[in-house]
């Protein structure tokens, strides 16, 4: 008689199931995709439900008051919606405020806190049963982004002591990875097919001082952990190199020869945050803004497709409506390609909240409304002054019969698309394209498709 096929299917446990809720800067993504990476290493299961999971994380942010709100309605959601809930990211370093709001959370951890999520997940849903015949086989990490481009993270953590900024206090002083470690990561996304490398930190231009610059053997060589040795052997792994949260120290300039080679796009992601140096003491920021401008004027002179990104905050502290003229004033004189602002909020903790003077809710907001509308005309013409260039794009993903993708100005998620009229290609492929239109934002284009037959 054969055995009861039930009994056999009886064996077989049920996989263990953990939901994640990952919030936050690209920096918090990662940090989600290294537990979650260890978790599926550990044999656990991922749900895309909370009724499915035995337990949830949630990977908070607290940069600002609005992100501490959407990371406690996150968290209030899965303890509704399941009940068993660790906490963790940056958020996490106030944990008074979780635990006031959510007293039954399982577990609550800083940012970065891999070691400690992954423990609290084994005390609330046990680690699955060895499987003789997966445990051995190396997987790939896991990655919440499309296959064809990764953030790479370089360091944790910051010097600074801006007046508006708990990063420090929540993520700690400057610690920057070895720079063979970060380069074998590099090698290991881009032999995963990964087209396009992110690189991030709270601050990239500081990327070795920590460690004084010491060199480290790789690959036969000895290489200096800094950021322009860095610059140079990830511009020889992978297509694309973007470089996120660049602070203008004098040694930025070396990186401009790098982009105008094409060793790394040419795209600087710099935060500037104001344009009146009166503000900007208040901030404890560099306060140079007549040297920023030549600055630019200098790197745009050394590689005309310079993109530059930056971002700004309006309404802070002792800002009269003259500093907001002179702001809107120096963004005319930057002209830069894109922009970013918030106005200022409190956050717990922060310097400036003892600032005099603060700026009206009400007032922020109008200010915040008219740089928008002052930056989106500088966008539309700086946008416009493609019409007729090619370029090269970057696809990630095909809609409506269009195929939507990002030039080498363009960062996912925060910059403009560009929409190519074709659906013959395929996410993450690298086309040639000619620009037909533009707006406030995006780009238009026709797909330079290559010849089918090569001629000898």
């Amino acid at each position: 008689m054969k055995p009861a096929r039930s009994h056999r299917q009886s064996s077989i446990a049920k996989p263990t199931r953990v939901g994640f809720v990952s919030l936050g800067c690209p920096k918090a993504l990662v940090d989600s995709e290294r537990i979650l990476t260890q978790l599926k290493i550990e044999g656990y299961a991922t749900s895309t439900s909370y009724a499915d999971a035995d337990v949830v994380v949630v990977n908070t942010c607290g940069f600002i008051e609005s992100a501490v709100a959407e990371s406690l309605e996150a968290i209030g959601e899965a303890m509704a919606e399941n009940g068993r809930v660790i906490v963790t990211g940056c958020l996490g370093a106030r944990a008074d405020v979780i635990r006031n709001a959510f007293p039954n959370v399982l577990s609550i951890t800083g940012p970065a806190a891999y070691e400690a999520v992954v423990e609290a997940v084994h005390d609330a849903a046990p680690r699955p049963p060895a499987n003789p015949f997966t445990d051995l086989l190396p997987g790939p990490g896991v990655k919440l982004t499309p296959r064809h481009y990764a953030y790479l993270k370089i360091s944790e953590g910051c010097n600074h002591k801006c007046s508006f900024c708990i990063i420090p206090s929540m993520r700690g002083r400057l610690r920057s990875r070895p720079i063979a470690e970060v380069l074998n990561e590099a090698e290991g996304l881009a032999r995963s097919g990964v087209e396009e490398l992110l690189v991030i930190s709270q601050d990239t231009s500081a990327y070795g001082v920590d460690l004084k610059y010491r060199e480290t053997p790789w690959r036969g060589r000895s290489l200096r952990c800094d950021m322009i040795t860095l610059c140079q052997e990830l511009g020889r792994i992978a297509p694309w190199v973007r470089l996120h949260y660049v602070y203008p120290y004098p040694h930025v300039d070396d990186l401009l020869p790098l982009m105008a080679d094409g060793r790394v796009l040419p795209y600087l992601d710099i935060p500037l945050q104001h344009g009146v140096p009166r503000l900007l003491k208040l901030m404890r920021r560099p306060a140079a803004t007549d040297r920023t401008l030549s600055r630019i004027a200098k790197w745009r002179s050394i590689c005309p497709d310079l993109t530059i990104r930056s971002t700004f905050i309006v309404g802070f502290p002792g800002e009269t409506e003259a500093d907001f003229r002179e702001l809107l004033q120096f963004l005319s004189e930057a002209d830069l390609d894109r922009v970013g602002a918030f106005a200022y909020s409190d956050v717990e903790g922060a310097a400036a909240n003892a600032l005099p003077d603060p700026v009206p809710d009400a007032l922020k907001s109008e200010r915040l409304g008219r740089l928008m509308e002052h930056q989106a005309a500088i966008s539309t013409r700086r946008l416009a002054e493609r019409i007729g260039a090619s370029m090269e794009v970057l696809i990630d993903r095909i809609e409506d019969n269009v195929a939507v993708g990002r030039s080498r100005g363009d960062a996912p998620e925060i910059d403009g698309l560009v929409y190519v009229s074709t659906t013959q290609v395929r996410p993450g492929q690298r086309i040639k394209v000619v620009v037909t239109g533009a707006d406030t934002h995006d780009l238009f284009a026709d797909w330079v498709a290559p010849p089918k037959h090569r001629i000898i």
